[in-house]
């Protein structure tokens, strides 16, 4: 079943294939959950590079919401983070959390 969420202005939105059953919560400056699988991102969104510059972070130009993240690498991985907070609460609620400590540099998941 498609969820979709959208930034706060609604002017991008989230197009997910399948509500996720496991979400990642990364306590890194900005990373808020990662994801893969069938995403669709309608909107123009500003990007922003950070760090070792391997990943570009997508905000909404207009509100400023962190919508996702892609990666800049050509490795053909399939893979990009979306933001869950921009899916209905019900939807994150229904899945398992995952915490990352991505602020230690450790990368390593707590649980």
């Amino acid at each position: 079943m498609q969820v979709t969420g959208s930034c706060h202005c609604g002017a991008v939105t989230v197009e997910v294939a399948r509500a996720p059953t496991e979400v990642t919560w990364c306590n890194c400056s900005i990373c808020r959950r990662l994801a893969t699988g069938d995403v669709r991102i309608v909107g123009t969104t500003a990007t922003y590079r950070w760090g070792d510059k391997t990943i570009d972070f997508h905000h909404c130009p207009t509100c400023g919401i962190a919508t996702h993240w892609s990666p800049l690498d050509s490795r053909g991985e399939d893979r990009m983070g979306i933001n869950a907070r921009l899916l209905d609460a019900e939807v994150v609620a229904a899945a398992r959390v995952r915490k990352l400590d991505g602020a230690s540099d450790n990368w390593k998941y707590l649980d």
